[in-house]
């Protein structure tokens, strides 16, 4: 979410201050709908599944691969679709039965090679500390200070370089992050998250197990990676630009105000309609983290509802590459700059930080 000087957008409360009326208002969007969830299921997955057995076809038959490639593109776009429902089960907010979304998380999750209580203790951690410089690390993209990136070691400095890199985020964290670190659980994992990953596991073993008795192990992977990888790279991208924008919100903890880091440091990525629908709505993601338990399916009703959330200025498909070349969050100038920039912003003053 980028903020101009005649933005209309509602001025969130300082760090403590008392929750707005219209914040208590949004509450009312919360509540799931079963028509709508059922729908959802129905317009995503069944269509993927269709997809999927059309490419088993063509890669049997013979068929020119780049149809295949295609139709995958279509795939991944739902499969991104299929990680929001994914995501709405792991705030519980998809439907109102608990187990229901904890078994429709584990579904889905399988479906985007993600472990559901895993990847769900990680995201509640990215809630509860987005935007705050001193509880950074946990399900957020790493992102380093002016300060901190001037005064890292010469290997440090490097090793963030390559992680920022474009080629790093988009091409090459897809096959590290859903095929590598997404199958294994961190060593301070406890039971049912550990019980999660092994789940995962186990059951994405026994899918490749079945589909290289059924299929072919080779027209699995044909069909497999390309839709995870391109999903993937989607799904990042999405994750990316939702906290990293010129004008966002970064505060050290003691100043850190969670209203304020859902309000400003999360964008309204206004995309076309079609991708708004294959992204299930994600874009709206400052109304995400001002109320996380908002079903996919209500976000857009709940902005149309709420003049105040319309005035922020949105950021659209075009004026979101520029995220691209932000690295960096500059204390003193609170905002994000680039590598190109370092040579401009002045060193930061005691106190200077927000």
């Amino acid at each position: 979410m980028v903020y101009s000087d005649s933005s209309t957008a509602p001025q969130a409360p300082g760090a403590h201050s008392a929750k707005p009326e219209w914040f208590r208002a949004m509450s009312r969007y919360e509540l799931p709908s079963l028509k709508r969830a059922l729908w959802q299921l129905l317009d995503t997955f069944v269509p993927y599944l269709a997809l999927w057995a059309v490419m088993v076809l063509l890669v049997r038959r013979g068929e020119p691969y780049w149809i295949v490639l295609l139709l995958s593109l279509v795939a991944a776009g739902l499969q991104v679709r299929i990680f929001i429902v994914f995501h709405d089960c792991c705030h519980g907010s998809f439907f109102r039965s608990r187990r229901a979304n904890s078994v429709l998380g584990t579904v889905a999750g399988v479906l985007t090679f993600t472990p559901f209580k895993d990847w769900r203790l990680a995201h509640n951690v990215h809630h509860a500390t987005t935007g705050d410089l001193d509880r950074r690390g946990v399900g957020d993209v790493t992102t380093m200070t002016v300060e901190e990136y001037r005064s890292a070691p010469l290997l440090r400095r490097l090793r963030y370089r390559a992680y920022r890199h474009p080629l790093v985020m988009f091409v090459l964290g897809p096959v590290w992050v859903f095929l590598i670190s997404f199958r294994f659980f961190p060593k301070a994992a406890k039971r049912p998250e550990r019980t999660s990953v092994l789940l995962t596991d186990l059951l994405l073993v026994a899918i490749a197990g079945a589909a290289s008795w059924t299929i072919g192990l080779r027209t699995y992977l044909l069909i497999q990676m390309p839709i995870l990888l391109i999903g993937g790279a989607a799904g990042i991208w999405l994750f990316y630009v939702q906290h990293q924008f010129e004008r966002g919100y970064w505060a050290r903890h003691e100043a850190w105000d969670p209203l304020r880091a859902a309000l400003q440091g999360s964008s309204f990525y206004k995309l076309p309609k079609l991708l708004q629908w294959f992204s299930g709505n994600i874009g709206l993601h400052h109304i995400h983290h001002i109320r996380p338990r908002i079903p996919n399916y209500n976000l857009q009703r709940c902005l149309d509802a709420f003049p105040a959330l319309q005035g922020v200025e949105p950021l659209t498909l075009w004026r979101s590459l520029k995220s691209l070349r932000l690295h960096l969050w500059d204390e003193a100038g609170q905002r994000m700059v680039g590598f190109c920039d370092l040579k401009r912003v002045p060193p930061l003053r005691l106190g200077a930080g927000g």
